[in-house]
């Protein structure tokens, strides 16, 4: 036996021998006192006292034999002298005993069904507490006990605010506000424990209300996502790492359309510098000829310097950016570092961007990671395919999103091919780690790109085409501005 039940077993014997002395005390001065009243009332003492000593059994034993000494008293002390006076007496009495064990019965069913709550309560692996509406702490479970430390006679009646020192999403007025208003609230909170220690916890706030339906406290829930959320960082960098790998790959499956993007400017420079020369050695300087062949050298030089830069941004390894972006501009990029690749594979190039389209958010290194993704997998794919029949499709148009969202748009980048498409028992592996339909293929590009895009708010779409061919479409949700017309020259 443990040394609680031990107790609790002396605290009843104790309370039992005290019960029987008082039920003898009362029955002895209502038996042999000379004092005409209802003294037998005093056994709702002990009926009182019984509560919370016994169960429902031993509480009803009680009221029993107090009833029991009552009538036994009314009859040894009126059996030759019975009037009307003294039986109004003992019936006040009897009925003062049933009264009290009655409702006391009925508090002790409610306490009863409030400990099995509690005890339930207990059982749960997340910390729950209730606290008043003066934000003192009423209830603390066990899993509060565990999470944050301080034990449950430790923590009941201090401040929850002092106690926890809790650090909230917005002000705590704010979130009060909303839970009088709606009677619930969720968020996330870090909180502190008893050593000092910084948790983040997932919290669920319900209002509890009186008998009257006012406000009466707060039960909060809180369950700790430190470590999950430690994780969900820890992959996040992983995914970043991963990405950056498949850019600089993808930069070296480019070289040949790098190349031409930087020699092309840097040619021109070359042959205006000769002219500029020339012009300068002549037996009379045309300076004017010089100064036009210096300006289109700086041109040239800027050119090709942007190019640069534009590599090095794709290149690097950086903190995502979400700014506002042109869809058409977005694609220009892609093309103009695609374009010899597509001349090289002998692909047609079909631009339909669409003007005037909202711009869509997001970070402009990872958009353009995923559209040059899935435009060299189009022109990789119609190797096969006769060079007349070699056209990449891109287009860009709004879609109205596949769910109820209060009539709010979204915009469509699409990659269309014409090559073999794949086989319809890929498409459930088509955008898993590691699946690739090329032999030579990582397999993480359409991977990593559907990351980015759900990262975006967005997603990625395949379908084969009704002529043949793959038609991969990127949707992302709108930020609300609109793009102007594109006027860059993009050559097919």
């Amino acid at each position: 036996m443990s040394s609680n039940s031990a107790d609790a077993a002396a605290r009843r014997r104790t309370g039992s021998v005290l019960v029987a002395l008082l039920c003898l005390a009362i029955f002895l001065v209502d038996t042999l006192s000379p004092l005409d009243m209802a003294i037998a009332v005093l056994y709702v003492v002990v009926v009182t006292l019984s509560a919370t000593l016994f169960g429902r059994t031993g509480l009803v034993t009680v009221a029993g034999v107090c009833v029991l000494l009552t009538i036994l008293s009314f009859g040894i002390i009126h059996a030759t002298d019975y009037n009307i006076s003294s039986a109004m007496r003992c019936f006040v009495s009897v009925a003062a005993i049933a009264v009290t064990t009655f409702l006391t019965l009925r508090n002790q069913q409610a306490t009863g069904a409030l400990k099995e709550q509690a005890a339930l309560l207990d059982l749960s692996h997340d910390a729950i507490f209730v606290r008043n509406l003066s934000d003192t702490v009423v209830y603390w479970n066990r899993g509060a006990e565990r999470l944050y430390g301080w034990t449950r006679a430790e923590a009941v009646g201090q401040p929850a605010g002092a106690l926890l020192k809790t650090d909230y999403p917005a002000p705590r007025a704010e979130i009060m506000g909303a839970v009088l208003e709606t009677g619930h609230w969720e968020g996330e909170i870090v909180q502190t424990t008893r050593d000092g220690g910084k948790l983040v916890c997932a919290s669920r706030w319900s209002l509890q209300r009186d008998a009257r339906g006012r406000p009466s406290g707060i039960m909060e829930t809180s369950s700790d996502i430190t470590e999950r959320q430690k994780a969900e960082q820890e992959l996040h960098q992983v995914r970043s790492d991963l990405a950056h790998v498949t850019r600089v790959s993808t930069m070296g499956e480019l070289t040949a359309s790098i190349a031409h993007e930087v020699n092309q400017p840097l040619a021109a420079v070359v042959t205006n510098g000769e002219a500029c020369l020339r012009w300068l050695r002549r037996a009379e300087p045309d300076l004017g000829e010089a100064e036009s062949s210096v300006t289109r050298m700086i041109a040239n030089a800027r050119r090709a310097s942007d190019v640069v830069e534009r590599l090095r941004a794709f290149a690097r390894r950086g903190t995502p950016v979400r700014q506002a972006l042109d869809s058409a501009e977005l694609v220009e990029d892609c093309v103009l570092l695609l374009e010899r690749e597509l001349w090289n594979h002998r692909v047609r190039l079909e631009l339909a961007l669409a003007p005037g389209l909202p711009l869509i958010e997001g970070d402009r290194i990872q958009l353009q990671q995923v559209l040059i993704n899935l435009v060299l997998n189009a022109i990789q794919a119609m190797e096969e395919v006769p060079e007349s029949r070699r056209v990449l499709h891109i287009g860009t148009a709004l879609a109205t999103p596949p769910w109820p969202t209060d009539g709010e748009a979204e915009l469509t980048i699409c990659v269309r091919d014409t090559g073999p498409g794949i086989a319809p028992d890929m498409f459930a592996t088509l955008f898993s780690p590691f699946v690739s339909t090329k032999e030579d293929g990582m397999g993480l590009g359409l991977s990593i790109s559907r990351s980015i895009a759900q990262a975006h708010g967005g997603r990625i779409n395949a379908a084969l085409n009704n002529e043949g061919g793959m038609c991969f479409s990127l949707t992302l949700p709108i930020s609300g501005a609109t793009s102007p017309s594109s006027t860059r020259d993009i050559r097919p």
